[in-house]
């Protein structure tokens, strides 16, 4: 299955997970599995959030900022990749003046 982002509209989740400002994404979901391209603005954040039945796979394509794994703060950057496995929290949040995008896979365990 190919799932082209490039012909879907983005949506605006103003404070996701309870973040600051806005998350404009496209989201995929089949019922079961998410998967998402997502842009935060220059001082977004997505809320810290428990994965408590999935696990959470993002890969920076665009961008710098923090990404907060278990209460622990990492620096991200494009060309890198996070984790959060079922059970842990987390948390991203655009420290740089240019927009952090990303891609992200959440598939239910």
């Amino acid at each position: 299955m190919t799932i082209d982002f490039n012909t879907q509209p983005f949506e605006s989740f103003p404070n996701f997970k309870g973040g600051e400002k806005e998350l404009k994404a496209q989201m995929f979901f089949d019922g079961t599995n998410r998967i998402l391209h997502g842009i935060l603005v220059p001082g977004a954040s997505i809320g810290e959030h428990t994965h408590d039945t999935n696990s959470e796979i993002l890969f920076i394509i665009k961008g710098k900022g923090t990404i907060i794994d278990d209460g622990v703060c990492s620096p991200v950057e494009a060309g890198q990749c996070t984790y959060c496995p079922k059970g842990h929290s987390h948390s991203l949040v655009n420290t740089s003046d240019a927009d952090l995008e990303f891609y992200a896979a959440v598939p239910n365990q």
